[in-house]
């Protein structure tokens, strides 16, 4: 799986960048071949103030899929959305995506010294 990724900066006008955002959002629900779509809300980082107030990710079969959504009509008309937002205001990236279930790894057994061999 292949996602799309918009990292959006804390704006100096909250206003403005909602009107903005809803809009765009608006002609992202247009982009064929989404899997899945997530719309995050970023409340905090443990480093102090997170570099990221919003961040949308867009979910895609394959990176030919990923590709030729973003290419399409709907896709370029959502691009051309982002130039109502202020230059440096986001980051975009592109990831693969590998998802396994559950959310810890199996207790492996006790743990030998690097230096001793395993018996």
């Amino acid at each position: 799986m292949f996602k799309f990724m918009i990292c959006f900066r804390p704006p100096a006008d909250l206003t403005r960048f909602e009107n903005a955002y809803n809009d765009f959002l608006a002609l992202v629900e247009r982009i064929p071949e989404i899997q899945r779509r997530q719309v995050i809300h970023v409340t905090g980082s443990p480093q102090g103030s997170p570099p990221y107030g919003r961040i949308l990710e867009l979910y895609f079969a394959s990176q030919a899929a990923m590709q030729q959504a973003l290419l399409s009509g709907p896709g370029q008309e959502a691009g051309g959305e982002l130039r109502r937002f202020a230059t440096g205001s986001y980051d975009i990236m592109f990831a693969e995506v590998y998802e396994e279930p559950g959310g810890h790894t199996p207790a492996a057994g006790p743990a030998t010294p690097l230096n001793q061999p395993a018996k």
